[in-house]
């Protein structure tokens, strides 16, 4: 038709004149795209040379650096020659993020509480305004693991009650009857509270080591231990710190890793082992909301039944740090 007579032949030809070529796995999808490419002026590879753009399809998995299929279909719609980068997959197959769209999404959500950001109703929000190419999931996955973590540089964290903040948004979340409704990262873990170990197969007690100071102001293991004499900076470059790791390690986002720690009273090295296996390290169950309702109450029939549960010391520290 009229349209296809005007389409460019040097649609998919380099600056330099050269066809560019693409390697796409042998299917429908290759069917489909395989005569417009060559109307472009393109080639398509039998195998996966060097320098030939390879091509997936959304959502499959698809080695990093893959191209969009839609990358095609798009310069054919535009009739122009457009820049690979935005079309470029995650291992995942999704849509990998632009430098332009980052700084979207950051002046989108500046200013919004923890508890909107980590929600859902803001990223439909986003989505619907047209805001990136990606789903409001993307960009909410985005957002936490990547984005956030690289706002938090230690110098431009200088109180820590911010970190305090952090956690008191998290425990109300933690004390919403409906926690589970805005994270699938925290309600998968949530689901996992009943995976227990008998409180006989508990380990020996924690080693304290460096990894203890990491969190003075919520980790309470002893009363005896001397305040922390590093100044408020190096604190909350500490906590933010041990934040990323976690959230990087374990591949899940800021709040699922703060409720990890309301779960586990604080404490590091549990919190490491509930978020790789969703058990407590000293066989013990984790706390859940249930439970801090139980030990808020003055009666010893009660608190003889938490202590069965989760042993006179948990019972001491979780107290110790629900008063923090």
């Amino acid at each position: 038709g009229p349209a296809g007579a005007a389409r460019s032949r040097s649609l998919f030809l380099w600056d330099d004149g050269h066809p560019m070529r693409f390697y796409l796995r042998p299917g429908l999808a290759k069917l489909r795209l395989a005569p417009l490419v060559l109307a472009g002026g393109g080639r398509l590879c039998r195998v996966q040379e060097p320098g030939a753009v390879l091509l997936a399809q959304p959502g499959e998995v698809a080695p990093d650096g893959a191209v969009s299929t839609e990358y095609v279909a798009e310069c054919v719609k535009r009739n122009q020659r457009l820049p690979l980068e935005p079309f470029l997959l995650t291992a995942r197959g999704r849509l990998a993020f632009t430098e332009a769209e980052d700084a979207a999404l950051l002046q989108a959500v500046r200013g919004q509480g923890m508890v909107r950001v980590s929600g859902r109703a803001l990223w439909i929000e986003l989505e619907r305004s047209g805001l990136t190419r990606h789903s409001w999931q993307a960009m909410r996955d985005r957002y936490l693991r990547h984005l956030l973590p690289r706002l938090w540089e230690p110098p431009q964290t200088e109180d820590p009650t911010q970190i305090r903040g952090l956690f008191a948004a998290a425990n109300r979340e933690f004390e919403s009857t409906e926690s589970e409704s805005d994270s699938s990262d925290v309600a998968e873990l949530s689901t996992q509270d009943g995976m227990r170990r008998s409180p006989g197969e508990t380990a020996s007690e924690l080693k304290t080591g460096p990894e203890d100071s990491a969190f003075p102001d919520i980790q309470l293991q002893r009363q005896e231990r001397p305040q922390s004499t590093c100044s408020s900076s190096s604190v909350v470059g500490q906590v933010i710190k041990t934040m990323e790791h976690f959230m990087e390690k374990f591949a899940v986002d800021l709040l699922t890793v703060t409720q990890a720690f309301l779960k586990n009273s604080g404490d590091v090295e549990a919190t490491s082992y509930f978020l790789q296996t969703g058990q407590r390290l000293d066989g013990y169950p984790v706390w859940s909301r249930e439970d801090d309702l139980e030990l808020q109450k003055d009666d010893e029939h009660v608190r003889n039944k938490l202590i069965a549960k989760f042993g006179a010391e948990n019972v001491a520290k979780r107290i110790m740090f629900r008063e923090s």
